[in-house]
C-alpha cells in the first residue's frame, strides 16, 4: 500500500467517526430539552401508579364499606363478606368524587343461598350528613355466585346527579322474602359530583381506552374503578388491565377482592 493512499484511509476514518460523534452529541442534546414531564410520560407511560384518593377532612359523611356481623343467626354467614368498591378506612366507606351524571356503583357479592338473592339499591341526596330526598330505589335479584357486580341508574334527568350536590346510597341484601322481612345486611356510601375542567378533559382523551389512569391522578375514583372494571370485564384474559385493576384495588385496601372475577353489569335501562 502506498503512503498517500494510506493517508486517505486515515482520513476518511476520522471524518466517519466525527460524524458519529456530532450525531450522538445532537441525539443527547435534543433528549436534555424535552421537559421533564413529558420524559416521564414516556417512561411511565405502560406502568400507573395507584395512589390512595385523598380522604375527606373530619366531618365529611362517612358509610360502611364491609357489611360485617349480622343479628339473625338464621341469615347465611357468607353475607358477612359483602362488599363496596370505594375507598375507605378498614370497613368505613368515604366520600368519592365521579364527573359523571350518571356513575356507576360497584360491590362484591358472596356465593349465596336462593334464599338470601333479593338485594335492593337505594340513591338519596344529603345535605348536612341527613338524608333528605329519595332519588331512587329499585329491587334487584343475584345470581348467587361469588364475585363483583356493578349497577347503573337510569339516565333520565331526575336521576342524574347535579355538581356539587352529596348523595347517599344503599346497597342491601334481604335474608329471605323483602316483602315479609327487614333482615338484611347492607353497605353504604357516599358520592358527589364534580364539574369535569377541560385540562382533565384533554387528559382523558389523550389516555384512551385507559382512562382510568387520568381518573385516578385527579381523585375522581367513581369513574376510574368503572372506566377499568368495564374493560377488565371485556378482556378478562389481558395482563395489563389484569394487573392494573390489582393494583388499583390494592390502593383502596381491598386486595382480597382484587381477583375476583366480574360478574354481571345491571344496566337499569336494559338487560345486560
Amino acid at each position: 500500500m502506498s503512503k498517500k493512499l494510506f493517508i486517505q484511509l486515515i482520513q476518511r476514518a476520522c471524518i466517519v467517526t466525527l460524524l458519529f460523534l456530532s450525531t450522538t452529541n445532537y441525539s443527547h442534546s435534543v433528549q436534555a430539552q424535552l421537559p421533564n414531564s413529558i420524559q416521564n410520560t414516556i417512561n411511565n407511560s405502560r406502568v400507573p401508579s395507584f395512589q390512595r384518593p385523598t380522604l375527606p377532612r373530619n366531618g365529611a359523611p362517612t358509610g360502611r364499606r364491609r357489611a360485617g356481623a349480622g343479628r339473625n343467626p338464621e341469615c347465611p354467614s357468607s353475607l358477612t363478606r359483602l362488599a363496596a368498591l370505594v375507598p375507605g378506612d378498614q370497613e368505613k366507606s368515604v366520600l368519592g368524587s365521579t364527573v359523571a351524571d350518571n356513575p356507576t356503583y360497584w360491590f362484591y357479592v358472596p356465593e349465596l343461598p336462593e334464599s338470601a338473592r333479593s338485594a335492593e339499591f337505594v340513591l338519596l341526596l344529603s345535605q348536612n350528613n341527613r338524608d333528605v330526598q329519595n332519588v331512587y330505589r329499585t329491587p334487584l335479584t343475584l345470581s348467587g355466585k361469588s364475585g363483583v357486580i356493578s349497577i347503573t341508574l337510569p339516565s333520565q334527568p331526575q336521576y342524574s346527579l347535579k355538581s356539587d350536590q352529596t348523595y347517599h346510597w344503599y346497597f342491601h341484601i334481604y335474608c329471605g322474602d323483602p316483602q315479609k322481612t327487614s333482615d338484611n345486611f347492607y353497605v353504604d356510601g357516599y358520592v358527589q359530583k364534580q364539574v369535569l375542567t377541560q385540562v382533565v378533559d384533554n387528559q382523558l382523551k389523550a389516555a384512551k381506552p385507559r382512562e382510568y389512569i387520568v381518573y385516578s391522578a385527579n381523585n375522581i375514583w367513581y369513574d376510574a374503578v368503572t372506566n377499568l372494571g368495564q374493560l377488565r370485564r371485556a378482556n378478562p384474559q389481558n395482563a395489563t388491565i389484569n394487573k392494573d385493576w390489582i393494583d388499583l384495588l390494592n390502593a383502596v385496601g381491598l386486595q382480597d377482592l382484587a381477583k375476583e372475577p366480574i360478574l354481571q353489569h345491571y344496566n337499569l335501562e336494559k338487560s345486560d
